[in-house]
Formats: C-alpha cells, sequence, structure tokens
C-alpha cells in the first residue's frame, strides 16, 4: 500500500539492511520508489532482504562493515557503480549490543560496541555527506540515524550501548546545524522495546519487567514497520522543516 511518499528517482543506503529494523526500512522505501542499497556486515542477510524487496532486480546488495572506512568507502562506490547515481537518503540503522555489567565489562567489549554504533554512524554519514556534496546532490538530501530510548534513559546492563545511543543522538544535533546550510538534513529516531535479532538475547523476564511501563504493555514489531514508517517520513519532503529532531517511538515507555 502507497503511503504518498514519492521517493522516485531516488538513491537510499541502509546500513543494518540485513535483518530487524533496517530490512523494514529497505522494504518501505522500496515501496515508496528508491532504489536501495542494502548495506549489512552480514552479507546474506542483505542478499535476504534484497529478494525481499519490490522490483528486487532494481535494488542492490552489499557488504559493509561500518567500522572500517575502507569498506563503508567500497560499499559507497560499488552504490554508486551499481545503481548509477549517489545515494542522498541514508538511514544509519547498523547496531549492535553486547549485554554485560559495568564493572566486569572488558575494554574490547566497550570499545567493539562504540566502534559500530557511534564511530560507523560517523563514518558512513561524513563519506555519504560530502559525496552527495561534491557531486552537487545536497539539496535535499536526508539523513536518519537510528538511536535508541536508552540513549536519554540509559539501561542496566548495557552501558555502553546506552552511551553510544546518546551519543548518536548528541551527534545528529550537531551535524543536523552544520549540514543545514548544505541543503542537506539530519534526524534521528529513538526507538523503544522493538522485536528485532538484538532484542531477542535479552532474557524474556527483563523484557517483561521493561514493558511494566510501557502504556501498550508490549514489544513493537518490525514486520509492523512503524519505525521504517518514521524514517521514511523524516527522509521525506513532509518533514522538511524537522532538523535535528530526536522522534520517540517507544509504544508510551514511561507514558
Amino acid at each position: 500500500m502507497a503511503s504518498g511518499n514519492n521517493f522516485d528517482g531516488k538513491i537510499a543506503l541502509v546500513t543494518g539492511g540485513g535483518s530487524g529494523i533496517g530490512r523494514a526500512v529497505c522494504q518501505i522505501l522500496a515501496r515508496d520508489g528508491a532504489r536501495v542499497s542494502v548495506c549489512d556486515i552480514n552479507l546474506q542477510g542483505a542478499q535476504e532482504t534484497l529478494a525481499s524487496l519490490n522490483q528486487p532486480g532494481v535494488h542492490v546488495a552489499l557488504h559493509m562493515d561500518v567500522a572500517d572506512k575502507e569498506s563503508v568507502r567500497e560499499a559507497l562506490s560499488a552504490t554508486q557503480e551499481k545503481l548509477k547515481g549517489t545515494p542522498t537518503l541514508l538511514v544509519n540503522s547498523a547496531g549492535i549490543s553486547r549485554r554485560s555489567s559495568f564493572l566486569e565489562m572488558s575494554e574490547e567489549a566497550f570499545m567493539k560496541v562504540v566502534d559500530v554504533n557511534l564511530k560507523g554512524t560517523f563514518l558512513v554519514s561524513q563519506l555519504v555527506c560530502n559525496a552527495m556534496i561534491e557531486r552537487g546532490e545536497a539539496k535535499g538530501g536526508s539523513v536518519v540515524n537510528i538511536a535508541s530510548l536508552a540513549g536519554r534513559n540509559g539501561l542496566a546492563m548495557n552501558c555502553q550501548y546506552a552511551a553510544t545511543k546518546g551519543g548518536v543522538m548528541a551527534f545528529t544535533k550537531s551535524c543536523a546545524k552544520e549540514l543545514a546550510k548544505t541543503g542537506i538534513r539530519m534526524n534521528c529516531i529513538l526507538p523503544g522495546a522493538i522485536r528485532t535479532p538484538m532484542m531477542a538475547v535479552i532474557p524474556e523476564e527483563l523484557i517483561k519487567e521493561a514493558l511494566r511501563v510501557n502504556a501498550l504493555g508490549r514489544q513493537g514489531e518490525p514486520e509492523g514497520k512503524i519505525v521504517a514508517e518514521m524514517v521514511a517520513f523524516l527522509l521525506s519532503e513532509k518533514s522538511t522543516y524537522m532538523v535535528g529532531a530526536c522522534v520517540e517511538v517507544t509504544g508510551g515507555h514511561y507514558a
């Protein structure tokens, strides 16, 4: 079912497109006419997403390690070559979590999450935004970063995850101030408890405890695509006065 968003002629690059929210975002953007570069460190997952898209032959699935600048550069170049243009829509959805207590967390575990969630968002955004500007396509460009409610509220046993998502929020607001003059808008979304592969590793009793303060009392389903629909709205011309916004999609957590 069409949403009224018109991304005809647009190229979108989505990180973390191989599963969860990223996969749902790819499906919505393809539905609304964008040609999508599905990027993920798990190429098989990206290819499975590609197969699920409207007109899969007009899109591409690529390997990308967002924490590795050269990998990001190669995937961006491949996107430009295969889709015959530069992405002007960017969604930074790649993210990981490593559940551990703060007092016992290793430096390696802390930095791995920082590298993917925060540095990765920086690397991909910088390379894609510079490509838009260099090719004279910044006007109308739009970036949406997937943060988390944990970035605002904190999350026990996941201090590094919460810290990176708080960083993504601050990164979004800071970059949005700089990019606005170029014509590129940047915003972010704070999902709550969405049923994704990342959530699957959290013990069920902890999820139930968290949902006691959720107005709807349930997790969101990526297949319901509510987060993806909000991403599409923020990428679209319907939201041209939204810059540096952090939009919650939480089911009324702490409402």
